[in-house]
């Protein structure tokens, strides 16, 4: 067990090598919305630190789901379940106002603050023992790939869910269908990813990370169109 109180060093670049790599992906996700109509710094905060604080939920709910996961592909399942179901929770919390969604880009927006939030506490807790145990570049080498993996993972897996909100924003009834549907993406997504991470050799690894990749280039056209339905909302096509 590592005495955090024994060693500073390591405490601290793992809260940097945790903390830093989500939020450039905070601020670059961000840099993609509607800038005329920015979401509120405390209201992102809020989310970002719920996010975190869900890890800890989370890994509880993933040790107790050890008793009826029978083989890997169900404990890597589940455990997407658990992480993507909880992230709803947290932007659950945040919205649970009902004034703060004005338009169809803002669910994305909130499930990324979330999602990176949870990374950013995950990263944390993962760094430390490379960082300990292996030292300070081994480590930081490992969060980099955190960094392009996992962190980037939850933002675009958990975004699936927000995206699925926007599309429903003009369709109330059919809310709650599309919600099902993105969630349903989600977790596939999320366990894809997990499944190859642990299957493939390193020599393979850059081949999930480009699938990655794909995935939020179509993330980002997903974004543009959540935008252009704003605009056509505001300024219909006579």
């Amino acid at each position: 067990m590592i005495n955090l109180l024994q060693e500073p060093k390591t405490l601290l670049f793992s809260i940097l090598g945790g903390i830093i790599p989500a939020i450039l992906w905070l601020w670059f996700w961000f840099k993609e919305e509607d800038n005329e109509n920015p979401e509120p710094f405390f209201l992102v905060a809020l989310s970002f630190i719920i996010g975190g604080i869900l890890v800890f939920v989370a890994i509880s709910l993933e040790k107790y789901s050890l008793n009826f996961t029978g083989n890997e592909t169900q404990k890597i399942i589940v455990w997407a379940a658990i992480e993507e179901i909880l992230k709803l929770i947290g932007v659950t919390l945040i919205l649970s106002n009902g004034k703060i969604i004005k338009e169809p880009i803002d669910y994305p927006m909130y499930f990324i603050a979330v999602a990176l939030g949870f990374a950013a506490m995950e990263n944390f807790l993962y760094l430390l023992n490379p960082i300990s145990t292996e030292g300070t570049v081994v480590g930081l080498i490992t969060g980099n790939l955190r960094f392009l993996g996992s962190t980037l993972l939850h933002a675009i897996a958990s975004s699936m869910i927000g995206s699925a909100l926007g599309f429903a924003f003009y369709l109330e009834k059919r809310k709650k269908r599309y919600l099902i549907l993105g969630l349903l993406f989600a977790i596939i997504l999320h366990s894809i990813f997990n499944f190859f991470i642990m299957e493939s050799s390193s020599d393979k690894i850059l081949s999930v990370f480009a699938f990655l990749w794909v995935v939020t280039i179509i993330n980002i056209l997903i974004f543009e169109k959540l935008k252009r339905m704003r605009k056509i909302k505001i300024f219909p096509v006579s």
